[in-house]
């Protein structure tokens, strides 16, 4: 497929309006949710399309709800979740109701077992799907060596069918406009042309180094694609590693000289890969701060 050429695809699709978000479709740690509104309140007003090259949960696309997007990701599985709630969300629905009422029914913890083993045994979004709202803290994390998904059970219960069902319907609509690639950062922010937004959400090297993709993760080579992207006039906003422990440690992470314009910086609240770590204490001391860098 040419650069592009999938947005063509969206050429004649009628702007929309949508509501506010009320619910998340997935957790994934380093979610941006909650703040994805402030976020976006700091992207250009006019853009051609919106590229997000570092998918996961998609917390700021959907609050974007762009009418020309390409989410991507080079993660098989999640990719293959926002594929099908794109093209038949009813099956979206199935997947997770099905996996839902066996947990229901049996022993949560064997029966969430059972599910994570189908996983691992062949990862897949339908499984991968349910797994991501019933792990602990929604901390999905991967072994290195082989991408062995190891998070236990969360004391939690997941959200019904039914509410997950209403949160299908509302992120379809949010994501009319968006076509969903496997594909990793480089190529699609290659396809980036002037006018465009990226937003890049990539794994961050201090805190990440346990989720999947976090290890082979080359800041520097992104630095190079974002600078490449401005050279051609797109638009790039990047959430990397800012503060940890109420401010006390800032994170070292060297900056190309030039490449950002501004730097703001975006309250996070409490870590949750922390109270994971910690086995769900909540520690007041683990304020977090991301920092947002812009090229404009």
């Amino acid at each position: 497929m040419r650069p592009n050429e999938q947005l063509e695809l969206l050429a004649d699709l009628p702007p929309r309006t949508s509501s506010p978000e009320t619910g998340q479709l997935l957790k994934w740690i380093g979610n941006k949710h909650r703040f994805a509104r402030e976020i976006a309140s700091y992207f250009p007003k006019d853009f051609k399309a919106y590229r997000e090259p570092f998918l996961g949960s998609g917390a700021v696309l959907g609050a974007v709800a762009p009418e020309r997007g390409i989410g991507s990701d080079s993660f098989a599985p999640l990719i293959e979740i926002w594929k099908t709630l794109r093209k038949d969300p009813e099956q979206l629905k199935k997947h997770y109701a099905e996996r839902w009422q066996a947990v229901e029914c049996g022993d949560k913890v064997p029966e969430y077992e059972r599910i994570k083993a189908s996983y691992n045994a062949r990862p897949n979004g339908p499984d991968l799907l349910f797994l991501s709202r019933a792990c602990y803290g929604g901390v999905v994390r991967f072994r290195k060596a082989d991408g062995y998904m190891s998070t236990p059970c969360g004391i939690h219960d997941p959200i019904s069918p039914a509410a997950f069902a209403r949160r299908v319907d509302e992120w379809h609509e949010r994501t009319l406009g968006t076509i969903f690639q496997l594909q990793g950062y480089e190529e699609s922010m290659e396809a980036a042309s002037k006018g465009d937004l990226i937003y890049c959400d990539p794994p961050y090297t201090f805190t990440q180094s346990i989720l999947y993709g976090a290890q082979s993760f080359n800041l520097a080579d992104l630095f190079r694609a974002i600078y490449q992207c401005k050279k051609r006039g797109a638009y790039v906003a990047l959430s990397i590693d800012g503060t940890k422990r109420s401010g006390e440690m800032v994170c070292n992470v060297p900056l190309p000289k030039g490449l950002f314009e501004r730097e703001i910086m975006i309250h996070c609240g409490r870590s949750m890969l922390k109270r994971f770590q910690m086995n769900g204490k909540t520690l007041e001391s683990e304020v977090v701060h991301d920092r947002l860098l812009l090229t404009y």
